[in-house]
């Protein structure tokens, strides 16, 4: 098993990367910030693209079983009191009593070396609270007076649709999880659509949660992307399925993604809610240490019997074959499209001498090539350079850059991840040839123009 991280000047230099390379920005940071809330840059829109791409192919492209949905997230309020969000969907929060910062209870007992459980009552988290309290000091001040933990819900409330002054009363959410969109849609995917089960919805969608203490970067945040499937099989086959799942989804990150398997790790949840057969999480070695990457769950049926409930739809099925009838139970996986971003940056980010590389997998680099010309006070030089620029575009994302020395150039593009640079010289105006050189080895060679694109293309397809 590999150590754990516990690497903050990891952290500080991936963060500092994102801001100085265009990845990722602090939301409104000229207005002081924003917390919790971040704007992907260039570079960082790139990449989250090829991750989103990545996971579609994967879940839904490679699979005859799988097909996509896009669900609104505005949905009837009654939706977030069927799965008990409205009721149970909540944090305990504690004050200091000293200078009235906030803290998660559980984040306050984890850094203490005390697990607590999400699922806790608020009871069993004070007890655990009160019990260890003199382990635990404000992160703010250093005193360790704190009120009792409360329960906090994270639903986002929105007055859409009302034009109330007591709008609150009766308030719509914005979604806190992508997944009740497929629930709801569970039956009109299955009329319309020639699936039978078993078989899944795959959704990629934005979500939101009031989060007490969002920390570590764009690990935990108040709005972020999810990217979830939910797979509606039989209830004798449910576990037996969700083993499949598992070991699918593990195959993904080691080999679609290329995460190292010593950087990954499997965390069983000993205490599940009432409705769950068995739950899983994939941790992912962060320079904070090993936290939850995605989660692999095994709901039963209660999704589909509440939203029954409620809403009085009948969301049973009937197997036309052996003509049981009995409500879909359900497995899924779900990650966030910024824990993969931050994941993928911890796995690729590399020190060498004389400069620092971002050894991205080729299809997940927010650039595949950079074109540059020798110089650019050269019309001719430049001319030609553009001429290559523009035939790569329609294959690739491609960046041209005439800036500086050419030295200067490689690095900048080794920082964002870029696997190969073209340089146009001299030579190439005579034999239409270029030097093509490679990120991870810094090799370079000289490669005729008419070959280009296909020696690229290869080169990704089969690193």
């Amino acid at each position: 098993m590999a150590k754990e991280k516990n690497n903050q000047e990891l952290m500080d230099k991936i963060v500092s990367l994102c801001k100085r390379r265009g990845f990722v920005f602090q939301s409104s940071e000229i207005y002081g910030g924003f917390p919790a809330v971040y704007d992907y840059g260039p570079m960082g829109v790139e990449l989250e693209n090829n991750i989103k791409k990545s996971w579609w192919e994967y879940m839904v492209q490679f699979r005859e079983d799988i097909v996509g949905l896009d669900s609104a997230i505005f949905m009837h309020p009654k939706i977030w009191e069927a799965s008990g969000h409205v009721s149970g969907f909540s944090d305990p929060l504690t004050e200091c009593k000293s200078c009235h910062a906030r803290f998660r209870v559980d984040h306050l007992l984890e850094e203490a070396g005390v697990q607590a459980d999400e699922k806790m009552s608020e009871k069993e988290i004070n007890d655990l609270f009160n019990k260890n309290i003199a382990k635990i000091k404000c992160p703010s001040c250093g005193k360790n007076k704190f009120t009792d933990a409360k329960k906090f819900n994270l639903l986002v409330k929105s007055n859409l649709g009302n034009f109330t002054e007591d709008w609150q009363k009766e308030p719509v959410y914005l979604r806190g999880e992508t997944c009740q969109g497929i629930y709801v849609n569970y039956k009109n995917v299955l009329d319309s659509t020639r699936v039978k089960i078993p078989f899944g919805i795959a959704q990629i969608g934005k979500a939101f949660r009031n989060e007490i203490t969002a920390r570590q970067f764009v690990f935990r945040t108040r709005e972020f992307e999810q990217m979830e499937m939910q797979y509606f099989t039989s209830p004798d086959k449910e576990m037996e399925e969700y083993e499949k799942l598992r070991e699918y989804r593990w195959r993904y990150f080691t080999e679609y993604l290329g995460i190292k398997e010593e950087n990954l790790k499997w965390h069983k949840h000993e205490n599940l809610v009432f409705y769950a057969k068995e739950a899983y999480d994939i941790e992912y070695n962060f320079p904070f240490g090993f936290k939850e990457l995605e989660g692999v769950h095994a709901r039963g049926d209660y999704d589909l019997t509440q939203h029954s409930k409620f809403s009085g739809a009948d969301l049973s099925y009937k197997d036309a074959d052996s003509e049981e009838q009995y409500t879909p139970h359900i497995i899924e996986s779900s990650v966030g499209v910024a824990r993969i971003l931050l994941a993928l940056l911890t796995e690729a980010y590399t020190e060498e001498p004389e400069r620092i590389v971002l050894k991205l997998k080729p299809a997940l680099a927010p650039y595949k090539v950079a074109v540059f010309p020798l110089l650019k006070n050269k019309p001719e030089l430049v001319k030609k350079a553009k001429e290559i620029y523009d035939t790569l575009k329609k294959h690739f994302s491609v960046a041209f850059d005439d800036r500086g020395n050419i030295g200067k150039r490689y690095y900048a593009q080794d920082e964002i991840g870029t696997p190969f640079c073209v340089t146009v010289d001299f030579d190439s105006l005579k034999d239409d040839t270029v030097t093509l050189r490679d990120r991870d080895t810094t090799k370079q060679q000289r490669v005729e123009v008419k070959l280009l694109t296909e020696h690229i293309k290869s080169a990704i397809i089969n690193i």
